[in-house]
């Protein structure tokens, strides 16, 4: 398999291990920028942003089916202070079924790359874990694509692990971290189904 590839195959998962349930990550935002939440208006720019981090098509028809999903506060952007731009958004929702219960789901972490390298797809992951661990939800996970690499390392940095929920998981999950020179560690992660 070419991890470089952009082709279908099933979404890798983490999860927010439960050793880490109270010790949320920090959220450090590089000079020139601001976190905040959402603000009526900022559809626009969300939809550029998308477009830019490669999922175009977003509209209001697109968005009407997440909005009920995203926390009170929990619709995170980053916004370029010198051209008051947003530049970076992510989210954090409310998910039923990943484990049977309700949990917390990392989504549509997505940044402009003209922005990039300088963390802050990790300052919106790290806003979005705090937001579901402040909420109480005990199960956070994501989705994400194998060719994903700069958000699957921001991930792991920040201390996500790796949901084996099929077997052939593993065997992908041995070529990320070949890939992004991360240590392969499965005996620390989670086997689910």
């Amino acid at each position: 398999m070419d991890l470089t590839e952009n082709v279908a195959y099933e979404q890798l998962r983490m999860i927010w291990p439960p050793a880490l349930l109270n010790a949320p990550p920090a959220i450090r935002l590089a000079p020139g920028y601001a976190l905040r939440t959402y603000e009526p208006g900022d559809e626009t720019d969300f939809y550029r942003v998308m477009d830019l981090a490669g999922w175009p098509g977003w509209n209001s028809e697109r968005l009407r089916p997440w909005l009920p999903r995203i926390l009170p506060e929990g619709w995170f952007m980053v916004v370029h202070s010198g051209t008051d731009r947003i530049v970076g958004t992510a989210m954090a929702l409310e998910d039923m079924s990943e484990f049977g219960r309700v949990g917390g789901e990392v989504g549509w972490l997505a940044g402009d790359p003209a922005h990039a390298g300088r963390g802050l797809g990790t300052a919106l992951s790290a806003a979005v874990t705090v937001r579901l661990l402040q909420a109480g939800y005990r199960d956070i996970h994501l989705y994400t694509e194998h060719y994903r690499f700069s958000a699957l390392k921001i991930y792991l940095r920040l201390g996500y692990i790796p949901y084996l929920y099929l077997p052939k998981m593993l065997e992908r999950w041995r070529l990320v971290c070949e890939q992004l020179d991360w240590p392969f560690e499965p005996d620390k992660w989670q086997v689910g189904t």
